[in-house]
């Protein structure tokens, strides 16, 4: 494989990788741009799994044993590659820029390396599908997909979705190599062409073989529609990845297979990569366990699918604020910890917490406050799809500020160079994550089995709290100190505002039928009407009182919006 990016020599200008400024304006800037990619994804991303429950629903065995075939290979991926992802490589590659030929050949060697890796290991695991699946699956088949016919859907499918692993390895590897290259847009554009794609599929594939509830039973699906759902999938992923190749010359750099892996410094990233390795294993067991306590539910109850949908809602503030502020300071973070200047460093550290704090705050609560219409929207005003939807999310959502919490805190140690860390205090929220889905599959699936995907979601919030205040108080001792106290005031300040706005909202929501079957959960127009003014007044509320307080991140935390607006005029 050979990809010929710059028709320009290596000695002439890909020494010269640009830099951030010191100012608050690149990190804005770059900011900005990830977050309008983000959120037109996100948006997208809505779209996306609303065609996909028009298609084949959501709490039915049809719509799990797809859930479960699709997610797979980002789980297989993770495991085989993310410890060569953002943890290692934006410290490695920001070094690299340092060598005399601005990082040529650790880039080259770093591709070869993983396209070779990746792409036997993808084999492997696409001809192990049968293998793999039934380990997600309580019981070797699990109520949730229906029995036998649900396990063997799933394995179809698993087949044309599992070629996403090599995918999802090499999107990750070249956006990493574009973000520690400040080329910041591409990685955060790309997966709006893989939910194009998506939807187009899904849409197809309803015109051709009919919707919901048309797909619900296992045992209906044919080849041609398994071939064209999981081939789709594929697909999108696949589009997703080659969309980053089109601005590599961005970077300065030109690709060339190089297969002496040794003398470059690759060792260093291994065994920085090692540790993270190791975190990813112990996530990765911790969602085969919630995998296989999730599918303890009834073949009717929020499982794998609205657990999916329910993720995919509680990420919305997170991807498209805490990532967007955290990507572009992640690398100058890295910077700082190279040049060993700490100071800067729990500056950048206090500055993007304080900022993505105060973001996701107020999102949360405004998706919160609107959890019943997002569960009407996403459950077809069916009352049970709507109550399991909106709970499943709550859930989640609960846990929202100690996981963009911990994401930041766990880029902080990477910065540093430190995955041996993370590693551990990650087994501490493995080991907590655990012990409450084993609580939820001995004392809640025996009686209650529709309450099953609340538990699992309410065990992700609370190991993400138990993971966060560990990177804390040893990320604290590390670094000395990280702001704790002006942080914990601006949370504190975030959350009594959002508690207000919250309460706002659901007022307004009650106005609207949300509690009486009326107009805010008996169509999905009203929901959508209804998502919409509740999450505005709830925003507009909790942005009120904070300049009635006059906090001064708020100013930080809107600025990349209004730069956006002004570029549109």
């Amino acid at each position: 494989m050979r990809m010929r990016m710059l028709a320009r020599s290596p000695r002439s200008r890909v020494a010269e990788a640009p830099a951030p400024a010191d100012d608050g304006g690149a990190i804005r800037k770059a900011s900005t741009t990830i977050a309008a990619g983000t959120l037109v994804s996100r948006l997208l991303g809505f779209l996306n799994a609303t065609v996909l429950i028009w298609t084949i629903g959501s709490q039915n065995p049809g719509a799990n044993a797809f859930g479960l075939a699709n997610t797979l290979p980002s789980n297989i991926f993770a495991l085989v590659a993310g410890g060569l992802t953002s943890a290692v490589l934006v410290p490695q590659i920001v070094r690299a820029a340092s060598h005399r030929d601005g990082g040529q050949a650790f880039v080259n060697r770093l591709l070869t390396l993983g396209i070779t890796t990746v792409f036997g290991i993808t084999v492997v695991v696409t001809l192990a599908a049968p293998l793999l699946i039934p380990l997600y699956t309580a019981q070797g088949s699990g109520r949730a997909l229906g029995g036998q016919p649900g396990l063997e859907l799933a394995i179809a499918l698993a087949f044309w979705c599992l070629p996403q692993v090599f995918f999802y390895a090499m999107y990750a590897i070249l956006g990493e190599v574009l973000n520690a290259r400040h080329v910041f847009g591409p990685f955060t554009w790309a997966p709006v062409a893989n939910n194009v794609v998506l939807i187009s599929t899904l849409l197809i594939f309803g015109a051709v073989f009919g919707t919901d509830p048309q797909h619900r039973d296992p045992s209906t699906w044919t080849t041609e529609q398994i071939a064209l759902l999981g081939g789709g999938a594929t697909l999108g992923i696949a589009v997703q990845m080659l969309f980053l190749l089109v601005f590599w010359h961005r970077t300065g750099l030109k690709y060339r297979p190089d297969f002496h892996w040794r003398g470059v410094g690759l060792s260093s990233a291994g065994r920085a990569a090692s540790w993270t390795f190791g975190m990813i294993v112990i996530t990765q067991l911790t969602i085969l366990v919630q995998t296989n306590v999730a599918s303890l539910a009834g073949e009717h109850d929020p499982s794998i699918a609205v657990l999916n949908i329910g993720w995919l809602l509680f990420m919305l503030p997170h991807s498209i604020l805490a990532i967007s502020v955290a990507t572009p300071y992640f690398t100058r973070m890295a910077g700082h910890a190279h040049k060993g200047d700490l100071g800067a460093l729990r500056a950048d550290l206090s500055s993007s917490l304080r900022t993505i704090l105060l973001l996701v705050t107020g999102a949360g609560a405004a998706i919160a406050a609107a959890a019943l219409p997002f569960g009407a929207f996403f459950g077809k005003n069916d009352p049970a799809q709507t109550v399991g939807i909106s709970s499943v999310l709550i859930a989640y959502l609960i846990g929202l500020i100690p996981y963009s919490t911990m994401f930041v805190l766990q880029r902080a140690f990477f910065a540093l160079g430190d995955t041996r860390t993370p590693f551990f205090i990650q087994l501490v929220q493995g080991v907590t994550v655990t012990l409450v889905l084993l609580g939820v599959a001995l004392f809640v699936a025996p009686v209650a089995p529709g309450q099953v995907g609340i538990g699992v979601a309410l065990a992700t919030t609370i190991a993400s709290t138990v993971q966060a205040t560990a990177l804390a108080l040893v990320l604290r001792r590390r670094i000395h100190g990280i702001d704790g106290r002006r942080v914990l005031t601006r949370v504190a300040i975030f959350v009594a505002a959002a508690v207000l706005a919250l309460a706002a909202g659901v007022g307004v929501l009650a106005l609207l039928g949300g509690f009486t079957r009326g107009f805010a959960t008996s169509s999905a127009s009203g929901s959508f009407v209804s998502i919409a003014v509740v999450g505005a007044v709830v925003l507009v509320v909790y942005g009120a009182l904070l300049l009635l307080v006059r906090v001064p991140e708020l100013r930080a935390g809107i600025a990349p919006l209004l730069q956006r607006v002004r570029g549109i005029r």
